[in-house]
Parts: C-alpha cells; sequence; structure tokens
C-alpha cells in the first residue's frame, strides 16, 4: 500500500475529466494535478516541444513523490509516453482517442474522431486506427480553436458552438452514428455537443477507462492508498480562477506554480 500521490498532467484544464474520473473510482489516493495552461494547447507544438513538455512535467511530479503519472493528454500520450516509460521508473497511463469501442459498434460504420493536430497527426493515433478500423470510415478532424476557448473559459459560448457546428456539420452529413472525442479538454463540451448532435450519435471519451486502467495497475503493483481523506493539489501557471472554476465541487487545494 502507498500514501504517495497519483501526478496527473495536460496542457491545461482538460485532463481535470480525468481526474474526476479517477477520483470517482479511488477516492482515498492523494492526487498532483498540473494544468500546464501557459503551453497550451499542446497539439499544435512539434513533436519535440511536446516530448520536452512531457519530461518536465514528469520530473516536477517525481519531484513531489508521485507513484504513477497519468498523462491526461492525447498529444501528450501519442507522442510522448514509450520515451517516458523508457526513461522512468514509475508506471505511466496514457489516453488515446476511444476508436475501439466506437467501430466495433459503429452500425452505420462512419465514425467521427475530434482531436488536435497533434493527435491525429501522431504515429499511434494512426497505427490504433488503422488496427480498430478495417470496414469502417473514420472522418477525423482538427478541433482547431476549441483548448484555447476552454481555457479562457468559454466553453459554452457562442464562438464554441459555431465551431463546432463547423466541425461536425460534414460528419452528420455523412451520417456518423459515433463521435469520439480525441482531446481531455472535449468533455466539457457535451452540454453543447448533446445540443448538436442528433440522439442516435454516441459520444465516446476515455475518462472512466482511463481510471479503470490505473487502478488495475495500482492493485498489480501493490500502490493502492489505505482507507483515508485524501490531499488533492492542483496547480497552474496560468490563471487560477479559471482552474478553479473546474474543481469548484470538490475539496482541492489550487495554487499556482511557476513551472
Amino acid at each position: 500500500m502507498s500514501l504517495q500521490p497519483i501526478g496527473i498532467f495536460d496542457s491545461g484544464v482538460g485532463g481535470t475529466s480525468i481526474w474526476k474520473e479517477l477520483h470517482k473510482l479511488l477516492p482515498f489516493e492523494n492526487t498532483i494535478y498540473l494544468a500546464d495552461s501557459r503551453n497550451a494547447p499542446y497539439g499544435e507544438k512539434s513533436d519535440e516541444k511536446i516530448l520536452d513538455l512531457s519530461v518536465k512535467n514528469t520530473e516536477l511530479l517525481l519531484g513531489k513523490g508521485a507513484k504513477l503519472i497519468v498523462v491526461a493528454c492525447n498529444t501528450a500520450t501519442t507522442n510522448a509516453i514509450a520515451y517516458l516509460r523508457e526513461n522512468y521508473d514509475v508506471p505511466f497511463i496514457g489516453i488515446e482517442p476511444a476508436i475501439k469501442p466506437a467501430a466495433l459498434n459503429s452500425k452505420s460504420k462512419i465514425i467521427g474522431v475530434l482531436a488536435t493536430q497533434g493527435t491525429l497527426s501522431s504515429a499511434l493515433f494512426n497505427n490504433t486506427s488503422k488496427v480498430f478500423s478495417e470496414g469502417v470510415k473514420v472522418m477525423e478532424q482538427n478541433g482547431a480553436g476549441l483548448v484555447p476557448l476552454i481555457e479562457s473559459g468559454k466553453a459554452f459560448s457562442a464562438e464554441s458552438k459555431n465551431l463546432l457546428l463547423k466541425y461536425l456539420n460534414p460528419m452528420l452529413n455523412e451520417g456518423i452514428d459515433h463521435l469520439v472525442l480525441g482531446c481531455t479538454h472535449y468533455p466539457y463540451l457535451i452540454p453543447i455537443l448533446k445540443q448538436i448532435l442528433p440522439e442516435h450519435v454516441e459520444i465516446i471519451d476515455s475518462g472512466e477507462a482511463v481510471a479503470k486502467q490505473t487502478y488495475a495497475i495500482l492493485l498489480k503493483n501493490n500502490l493502492l492508498a489505505t482507507k483515508q481523506i485524501p490531499v488533492n493539489q492542483f496547480y497552474t501557471n496560468a490563471n487560477v480562477e479559471i482552474l478553479k472554476q473546474f474543481v469548484y465541487k470538490y475539496q482541492v487545494q489550487v495554487n499556482y506554480l511557476d513551472f
């Protein structure tokens, strides 16, 4: 058993959608969350820069005693997790767009993937897509502009809705029946997505699957925490008030950290 914290990092506030699933399944675990909002979105950066930022975040979390690290960013997972696993001793949990369940359950055999360019252009994403989408048409869409809106507290703005309409209408015209959210920021757009999408289109994100995998790895490595009141620490290198908006319902500590 281990009371060391689970470390989580993302290119901003989006990974809080993953943290909430982790906290729901593992309520006694201490956590440390890094919101690298200053560098958001990672999806528009070079592979080298994404790796550099992922290493920086990893080393900061390890310095704070993390026993396991959740890379709560699709772009960082697809571009950096292989390197992180090879070079650090703690377990890493990554996030990939959930193409497999969408492709397996699609009746129309047409699915949509909304993600950042960094994820869509990565080798890991393309390999996963090839393996699981045989016989299925995958419509990929770069959600450019969505992450900055969410990071600035404008997830429910008219601008967000207009961008989503622009991105989703071509998919709907082709007949998608599943929409895969390939960025941890995007679950915060689900209320607007439900306004736009017909009821038969299923929205899929990775949060619950990531929480279950984290539980399995902690159990396997005898790292689960005992029953306790957890300490959940959140750090951002940008606007603290924005981050607070995403976790205000929880007993957490939110602070500024220059990283």
